[in-house]
């Protein structure tokens, strides 16, 4: 943290939000892949074992796929894990790298609020069909609602990371990741 963030209030509050943010997400990827687990185990108990299905797992498993993949689009966005093809952009200069970096995360950010807006438009057709899931029997909108929730935090989480490259002097990837490369050796603990 730099003196730039300790006397700006505005970045001090969007860290603390940030950080909200990613205890929420991290709550809802540690949630949704335990439940997974557990809900596998008991179908493949169920089958082999008591030599009966229980059909409400895949419905709990889609769910489960669901909450996982939107909240880890918005976890991949805060850590700088998200895929990159990055040669012609490991060899600009550091100027032009915070200046590209900006240009990306705005970029992708403005598409990620544009995607939010498209899947809640598909959320109220789906709610409007009036579909529920034929085990659980709860209305299938309920399900896609991680969508427009995981596109709208995986936007906000590149709009913050616009704000962190103009508050700060380094490159940011992520509000919490530095632009560059570790030493593969060191990272790796036996």
């Amino acid at each position: 943290m730099n003196d730039n963030t300790k006397k700006n209030p505005f970045i001090k509050a969007l860290d603390i939000f940030d950080n909200i943010l990613g205890k929420f997400e991290g709550l809802m990827l540690a949630a949704g892949v335990i439940a997974m687990a557990v809900t596998t185990i008991a179908a493949v108990i169920s089958r082999f074992i008591f030599n009966d299905a229980l059909t409400v797992t895949d419905e709990l498993n889609m769910i489960f796929i669901v909450i996982v993949t939107f909240a880890g689009l918005s976890y991949a966005a805060r850590n700088g894990r998200h895929i990159r093809m990055s040669a012609i952009y490991d060899a600009m200069p550091t100027k032009q790298r915070k200046i590209a970096m900006i240009f990306i995360s705005l970029i992708t950010s403005i598409f990620m609020f544009i995607l939010a807006k498209y899947s809640y438009g598909y959320i109220i057709e789906v709610y409007e069909s009036g579909r529920i899931l034929p085990a659980l029997g709860i209305p299938v909108f309920y399900v896609y609602l991680w969508v427009p929730i995981g596109f709208t935090v995986t936007g906000l989480q590149y709009f913050f990371t616009v704000i962190k490259n103009f508050s700060e002097s380094d490159v940011y990837l992520s509000t919490c990741t530095k632009d560059g490369y570790s030493d593969a050796k060191n990272d790796i603990e036996v």
